[in-house]
């Protein structure tokens, strides 16, 4: 057994979650079930105080019973200093709230492990992170410019158009060669908010879904495909995407040979990368899911094989 660690975890309220789903609570179950002892909170509730980076957060105890899956001890303000291991998993928007937690963690980090390093959480937004590998992507713009856009879809045809920080699918459009709808989607879209866009080539291949690949420490552990409602086009399971059993193909080892390293030495030691076909579109640092569904298709513990890295950079 693992040397004992005290575990908390930053994340939306633990009450709500779909615990045959969330990735989060598995991770918790499996912390708990090594031994580790467990803390929640939700980001409102950290706080800095004089020096030190502190949360008002509930000692838990957790059962894979759906309704009672949670119970919480009384409140009390942690000094994160004093925690093992903090994880940052609350969902998107990755908005300056988002953004502003992972300033408070960066004080804590190292010598509070969090997972996945804040800092580079912060500086690789998953929209962003893959422009750094062009070559494994489909054609990619960012832009605000309605006429930059325009020019982009008029040499690709058919595309896709998506917030920057958006998650779950939420405001992703496919405009094919006859879509009349992008001046009104950019309108919309500039209207509340003064980020850019992201403007991609459509992949045909995603009628056979969005594979889902996790990586641990840099390493792929498996994958789930996730196909598309009929007359959807997104694949995600936020808005009725439908889980499959799928194999690593050798372009999937290669695209992961290409960013494992990377994503290793940044400290990203849960991450979900997602590929359509032959092609890289996202890489999720921040809150990524899949790990229940891989274990139900595969038999392949993921939150066993994270605590096992965590536990062993811990014990250095």
């Amino acid at each position: 057994m693992a040397h004992q660690l005290r575990v908390a975890f930053q994340m939306d309220p633990i009450e709500a979650v779909d615990i045959a789903a969330d990735s989060t609570f598995r991770i918790a179950l499996e912390a708990q079930a090594r031994g580790h002892e467990l803390f929640c909170y939700t980001p409102d509730k950290l706080v800095f105080r004089e020096g030190r980076v502190q949360a008002l957060a509930h000692p838990v105890t957790l059962q894979a019973v759906k309704g009672a899956h949670v119970t919480k001890g009384a409140a009390q303000m942690l000094d994160l200093a004093q925690i093992d291991v903090v994880w940052l998993r609350q969902d998107p928007p990755f908005d300056m709230g988002y953004i502003t937690t992972t300033h408070l963690l960066d004080m804590i980090h190292p010598s509070t492990l969090v997972v996945n390093d804040p800092f580079w959480v912060r500086n690789y937004p998953e929209k962003l992170l893959v422009l750094q590998f062009p070559d494994l992507t489909p054609p990619t713009m960012i832009a605000r410019d309605l006429a930059t856009i325009r020019d982009f879809k008029a040499t690709h045809g058919d595309v896709i158009l998506k917030p920057l920080y958006g998650n779950g699918g939420a405001g992703v459009f496919r405009l094919d060669p006859n879509d009349r709808n992008l001046a009104s989607l950019h309108e919309l879209f500039t209207g509340i908010s003064r980020e850019p866009l992201i403007v991609q080539k459509y992949l045909p291949a995603v009628a056979k879904g969005d594979k889902r690949i996790i990586l641990v420490d840099g390493a792929p552990i498996g994958a789930i495909n996730r196909v598309p409602a009929d007359g959807e086009t997104r694949s995600n399971m936020h808005v009725g995407g439908r889980p499959e059993k799928v194999a690593l193909t050798a372009r999937d080892h290669e695209i992961c040979a290409a960013i494992g390293p990377l994503l290793r030495d940044k400290g990203q030691i849960f991450v979900g990368i997602d590929v359509i076909g032959d092609y890289l579109t996202e890489i999720n640092l921040t809150s990524p899911t899949g790990l229940q569904e891989l274990e139900r298709f595969d038999g392949t513990n993921g939150a066993e094989l994270i605590w096992q890295a965590i536990e062993g950079k811990r014990a250095t």
